[in-house]
């Protein structure tokens, strides 16, 4: 670990070692959404794969949870494996996919219908990260953590010869003193990457930071919001970032090197191999282009008078029915409201439903959910389609995302699906990679 690594350790970092495609390979096929996104909506992946053909893609190194129940797991991940393997070993040959890996960091623009938004991608230490309830880490998790939906993603990550991050950080910067000095450091830097994203996803560009003395402003950066924390959330160690979505992949990554380390206690350089770090894109709260949204669920094999019944164990519980979808959107995002409000949708029907109690609201409905098949549907668009099919769809408020660290230090992990940082077309693209296991 050089020096500088030594320096950013102190904040729970480490400057990563990137590998981009080579010039020639067409990015806008090569970069696709995160897996954890349309999970019920087959015609986008399928989309997804006609678009990619036979290019090189990441599509070829990630498993779409729309497919987790559709059997051939093994199968699936061994040609994952296999995929990411041949990309390596092409890498200093002719006809190479990717680059050689290179110590940088990555500044990244993304262009979506929000603005555009900035993040740093780096490397993050999983010694430095705890997901559970009581942590005290200087990174945390903003949700629940099953741990029953860790082993897809382990067994992916197991064997794999790159990580391709879609990991958000978030830090509460409310001066905006990272982007601006970013900014500034890498004015005149040349372009990476520039490209549009496939399937709406908007547009994306990043400059590469390398310098020494970059990262040694940097590390101030890091330093100065971790002092605020500790005076900001009243707490004894510091919280400097809070994890904005990939809750349950960053979970997976500190399983594997908890497993690894334990396996090979006592070896030579086992404290630095690369499964003890996962790349992640460190954005700002306060950014203007990360708009919060929350989370809808929709629950199926079931109809709206049973769920409604479901829901009058609720304190407080009201229920009534309105005028339409348009008069619903208006009722739920009514923020004056004394009460805890939401909406309940099926082919033509749509209730509103009023209850009592201080606590977050998927705190208090997704208990009674429990035993129900539910999922979890990012975008107000998508909710209705699958309850006009015949599902049923819950309609949640919009998320004030400003207390949200506060929150973490005081009530711990939201429950999971709690909020999402923006629709699924925000969320990230994965394009570079990272060494993983030879």
């Amino acid at each position: 670990m050089n020096k500088t690594n030594v320096q950013l350790s102190d904040f729970g970092v480490n400057i990563p070692k990137i590998i981009l495609p080579v010039k020639g390979v067409d990015l806008q096929k090569w970069a696709v959404i995160a897996c954890d996104q349309y999970t019920q909506d087959a015609a986008y992946w399928e989309g997804v794969a006609s678009f990619v053909g036979e290019a090189p893609s990441t599509l070829n190194m990630i498993y779409p949870e729309i497919h987790l129940d559709s059997g051939d797991r093994a199968g699936r991940i061994e040609r994952i494996h296999k995929t990411m393997r041949t990309y390596v070993e092409k890498i200093y040959s002719s006809n190479a996919v990717l680059n050689p890996p290179r110590q940088a960091g990555a500044y990244i623009e993304r262009t979506t219908l929000h603005g555009t938004r900035a993040g740093l991608l780096l490397a993050i230490d999983l010694e430095s990260y705890d997901w559970r309830a009581d942590s005290q880490t200087i990174i945390r998790a903003t949700e629940d953590t099953l741990p029953e939906r860790l082993p897809p993603r382990m067994e992916i990550r197991k064997r794999a010869a790159l990580e391709l991050p879609h990991i958000l950080l978030l830090i509460d910067d409310h001066e905006n003193i990272l982007t601006s000095l970013l900014e500034k450091l890498l004015a005149r830097a040349p372009v990476a990457y520039d490209t549009p994203l496939m399937m709406g996803g908007g547009s994306i560009r990043c400059k590469l930071l390398y310098r020494k003395n970059d990262w040694a402003l940097i590390r101030d950066v890091f330093e100065h919001l971790a002092r605020l924390s500790i005076n900001r959330y009243k707490t004894d160690k510091p919280f400097l970032f809070a994890v904005g979505d990939g809750n349950h992949s960053l979970a997976a990554a500190k399983a594997v090197w908890d497993e690894y380390k334990t396996a090979h206690q006592g070896e030579l350089d086992t404290e630095n191999h690369p499964a003890r770090y996962a790349m992640a894109e460190i954005v700002n709260l306060h950014d203007p282009a990360i708009v919060f949204e929350p989370i809808h669920r929709i629950v199926f094999n079931t109809d709206m008078d049973r769920i409604l019944k479901v829901f009058a164990a609720l304190p407080g519980f009201y229920s009534e029915e309105t005028g339409g979808i348009e008069q619903l959107r208006r009722m739920v995002a009514d923020t004056s409201a004394p009460e805890n409000r939401f909406g309940v949708v099926s082919g033509g029907r749509c209730v509103l439903v009023k209850c009592s109690g201080s606590k977050l609201l998927t705190a208090c409905i997704d208990p009674l959910l429990a035993g129900i098949k539910t999922d979890y549907i990012h975008g107000e668009g998508e909710l209705l389609r699958l309850a006009g099919q015949g599902g049923v769809g819950i309609l949640l408020p919009p998320f004030n995302k400003q207390g949200l660290f506060k929150t973490i230090v005081t009530d711990g992990p939201m429950p999971r699906k709690s909020f999402s940082m923006g629709d699924a077309d925000e969320k990230r693209f994965y394009l570079e990679a990272r060494p993983l296991f030879e």
